[in-house]
C-alpha cells in the first residue's frame, strides 16, 4: 500500500480511472455484442440500425481514452465489413 501522501492520492486516482475506463469498455462490448447477435441471426435492419451508435459508441470510447485508436479501427472495420456482407 503507498504511504505517501502524493502515492496515495495517485492511488486514488487510478482507482477512479479504472472504474470509469471498465464502464466504458462494458459499454461497448455489450453494444458489440447486440450487434453480432443480430449478425447472427441474420436481422440485416437491426444490423444496420445499430451499426451506426456503435461505431459512434467506439469512436467516443477512443476519444475518452479508455481503448486505443488502432483496436477502435480494428473493431469498426470488422463490424462494418460483416453488416454490408450481410446486407
Amino acid at each position: 500500500m503507498a504511504t505517501h501522501k502524493s502515492a496515495v492520492k495517485t492511488h486514488r486516482q487510478e482507482l477512479g480511472r479504472r472504474a470509469r475506463n471498465r464502464h466504458h469498455r462494458t459499454r461497448l462490448r455489450t453494444e458489440v455484442k447486440r450487434i453480432r447477435l443480430a449478425l447472427e441471426t441474420g436481422d440485416a435492419e437491426a444490423a444496420q440500425g445499430l451499426l451506426r451508435g456503435t461505431l459512434s459508441l467506439i469512436d467516443h470510447t477512443v476519444k475518452l481514452g479508455a481503448i486505443h485508436h488502432n483496436s477502435a479501427a480494428r473493431a469498426k472495420s470488422r463490424l462494418t465489413r460483416a453488416v454490408n456482407k450481410l446486407t
